[in-house]
């Protein structure tokens, strides 16, 4: 049998290759391999939430330095996203998609649900956390729950998800800062998405106002960024943990002095209901958006058709377009150990 020719070795060395790249892509464990490669010590893992068969995949991320906020020059910018300041993360683990509501579902509605048979009466921390109550209209907005991105609670119900996902693990669970986010985000790229630095770039990565028909889909069904994170860009945008201060950029270039580098910075929030940081862009949203440095704060206006008095604060009314993903932080600073929300029924909308 004769010699393959060179030129019939290559084609066929490149097939191979191809195949692999494609199996990487196509499956989700495969790509968050991937991402850990640089990180030895580190590896992804699997949670599955105790007494059920539910499961969600968390993703290594190196800790390292990058410039925070977009470039003067960079088209849509907001002022809120600058001056720009050197920033360092701490390494830490992040969910691998936005949560779905297969996950929230548990936290939100479980008591008011049948226990499975033979399911031990619980008597754990996570019972002790307050869950949310009866929405006011259909919480999925008829677009499907199961492997679909939760959406429409508030910053509270997410902050109150992560406590009790802590307690029922035994993991230390809550919303990313809004520095982890966007380091996260960009995954060491500086473009304005971290798909490149052009909009025509995001189809194969993100659902947004171009391509999604209007609606959220099934998490993990676009491509990863490069450190194997689905859907940080458009799909639902993302509570972080951040207050919203429109000029936190300068405080935080302010304070750098002759620092090199800010540490983990984040703006605990108080009890008043809103702003908090929103990141990512939306299925509802343009290219703008989803830059790796736009910035969104939450408002009143965002439970604007809640009739009751004082309004939820669990749930958004002119909200669906928002959801959230957690992290789980490996090294944490002492004022987010045991963070909880401190809002309540009686808090009011802004700080006073």
């Amino acid at each position: 049998m004769p010699l393959d020719s060179p030129q019939r070795v290559f084609t066929s060395l490149a097939a191979i290759l191809g195949l692999v790249l494609v199996t990487i892509t196509a499956h989700p464990r495969a790509a968050m391999h991937q991402a850990a490669a640089a990180i030895p010590d580190l590896k992804p893992y699997s949670e599955t939430i105790p007494d059920t068969k539910v499961s969600f995949d968390m993703v290594p991320i190196a800790g390292g330095s990058f410039t925070m906020g977009s470039p003067a020059n960079e088209a849509g910018r907001g002022e809120d996203e600058g001056p720009q300041v050197d920033v360092t993360i701490k390494r830490f683990f992040m969910g691998a998609h936005e949560v779905t509501w297969d996950e929230y579902d548990l936290y939100a509605f479980q008591k008011r649900r049948p226990a499975a048979a033979g399911a031990a009466a619980s008597a754990s921390a996570a019972d002790a956390v307050s869950r949310p109550t009866p929405p006011y209209a259909d919480e999925s907005w008829g677009f499907g729950k199961g492997r679909q991105p939760a959406i429409g609670m508030t910053w509270h119900a997410a902050a109150e998800y992560c406590r009790w996902l802590s307690a029922k693990t035994g993991k230390s669970y809550r919303l990313p800062t809004e520095a982890e986010w966007e380091y996260a985000a960009r995954a060491g790229t500086t473009t304005a998405w971290s798909s490149g630095g052009e909009a025509a770039g995001l189809d194969g990565v993100a659902w947004y106002a171009k391509n999604s028909d209007g609606q959220p889909h099934p998490v993990g069904t676009k491509k990863p960024n490069a450190w194997g994170l689905y859907d940080m860009i458009g799909n639902v945008a993302e509570w972080t943990l951040d207050q919203y201060d429109a000029k936190r950029y300068a405080t935080l270039s302010a304070s750098l002095a002759s620092k090199k580098s800010l540490v983990e910075p984040v703006l605990l929030p108080g009890a008043a209901r809103y702003p908090h940081v929103v990141r990512g862009g939306s299925f509802d949203d343009d290219p703008e958006k989803l830059r790796s440095a736009a910035r969104r704060f939450s408002k009143p206006e965002w439970s604007r058709r809640d009739p009751q008095q004082p309004q939820s604060i669990w749930w958004h009314t002119d909200a669906i377009f928002v959801g959230f993903r957690i992290v789980q932080p490996l090294e944490q600073d002492d004022e987010l150990k045991g963070f909880r929300s401190k809002i309540t029924r009686e808090s009011p909308d802004t700080e006073k």
